[in-house]
């Protein structure tokens, strides 16, 4: 039970996967495995959808560590003799936070903090939300209240994202357009034209005459405070990215049974490999099951004999409507076992490959802490669908 072991024995879990596929009801359920395992867990996401507190009972979710009050538990007859915290992510609160911590004065973190660029490059700048949720887990991780954290990553159109985040931050941050206007701004603290060659400074003139000069200031102030305050910040991404490369961290790669998500998992799963990044397990995700009767008699007389044995009734017509509903869930059933195994088989058959975890569909959405924990002893159980190898 492979799931069972990396709830049990790491200290970092990190659930990745495309949007739309579980993610965060995985990373949910995983988080409430721990804490029924006697963990005191902290489950972190990131999604602005709020599903993890849809799936708690709870309205929402802030970027204060909440406490699940176990009366949650309790009414859902779960026993919970651990502890389950939730937090959502809050990008610009983190990214302040680290404006803060790292700023060399008081003063100088209040001047950035107030410049109307930081102000919007905070929220919107790519790759901010996936750097930040690296940042926060960071600082998380080794915090003594916590014995297990669970990471719900953003919801993205592509997994890799995640991983690509401090290269993109890097690239925005310690990039030669950055360094061309830190070398316009002088220690006077206004900006100067004058070291700049001619195309450059009629270029910027121009600029100024249509955004103002106050907005060449503020982008002054703003590109040499930032400079000033992640000087070196290739080396700090990259030591934000080696947290994740630790033994007590595991991922957990979530696809749906597409080829498209698929594919995109085995390619992160690969990514995960070439960073040196170690993959718990993947988890695909609500898979159809074959219906319950293996076999129905082929015509709907022989049916309505089996139904009579079983003494159930469908009325008139039924066991054709039973028939055909049959097929279709056999034939569902049989598309998805086998877009697995077309896009995994070569994987699966690969040796040492991280263990495959097969979750059938529900029959409704989880919206509540009792299927979630439903949800949770299947995952760390092993899963409850099975593929041929």
């Amino acid at each position: 039970m492979p799931l069972l072991d990396l709830v049990s024995h790491k200290r970092v879990l990190v659930t990745c996967g495309a949007g739309g596929v579980g993610k965060t009801t995985t990373a949910a359920a995983l988080a409430l495995a721990g804490a029924r395992l006697g963990k005191r867990v902290l489950c972190l996401t990131i999604d602005p959808a709020k599903r993890l507190a849809q799936s708690l009972g709870l309205d929402q979710i802030s970027g204060e560590a909440t406490r699940i009050d176990p009366v949650h538990f309790q009414r859902a007859q779960l026993s919970v003799p651990g502890t389950l915290t939730a937090m959502m992510l809050d990008t610009k609160r983190t990214f302040d936070d680290l404006v803060r911590k790292r700023s060399s004065t008081p003063a100088q973190a209040e001047r950035l903090l107030k410049n109307k660029l930081y102000r919007y490059v905070s929220g919107s700048l790519a790759g901010t939300q996936e750097y930040m949720a690296m940042e926060k887990l960071a600082e998380v991780q080794d915090d003594p209240d916590y014995d297990l954290v669970v990471l719900d990553t953003p919801p993205t159109t592509n997994a890799l994202d995640f991983l690509s985040a401090p290269e993109r931050m890097t690239e925005a941050l310690d990039s030669a357009a950055i360094r061309w206007f830190v070398e316009a701004f002088q220690g006077g603290k206004s900006f100067s034209l004058n070291l700049l060659a001619r195309g450059a400074q009629a270029v910027l003139r121009g600029l100024g005459k249509i955004t103002g000069g106050e907005f060449l200031q503020d982008m002054a102030e703003f590109v040499a405070e930032l400079n000033d305050l992640f000087g070196g910040f290739r080396e700090r991404a990259e030591a934000v990215q080696g947290a994740l490369r630790g033994p007590s961290v595991a991922f957990v790669v979530v696809a749906a049974p597409t080829a498209p998500s698929l594919e995109e998992a085995l390619f992160f799963s690969e990514r995960l490999s070439a960073s040196q990044m170690p993959l718990g397990a993947l988890v695909v995700n609500r898979v159809r099951r074959r219906p319950g009767f293996a076999e129905l008699p082929p015509a709907a007389r022989q049916v309505e004999a089996f139904l009579r044995a079983c003494n159930m009734t469908l009325g008139e017509g039924g066991a054709e409507r039973l028939l055909r509903a049959h097929a279709e869930a056999s034939a569902l059933a049989a598309y998805d076992e086998q877009a697995v195994l077309s896009h995994l088989g070569r994987w699966l058959r690969s040796p040492g490959h991280a263990p495959l975890v097969g979750v059938a569909e529900l029959a409704t959405d989880v919206h509540d802490v009792r299927l979630l924990g439903e949800i949770g002893e299947i995952l760390i159980r092993g899963g409850n669908v099975s593929f041929p190898t």
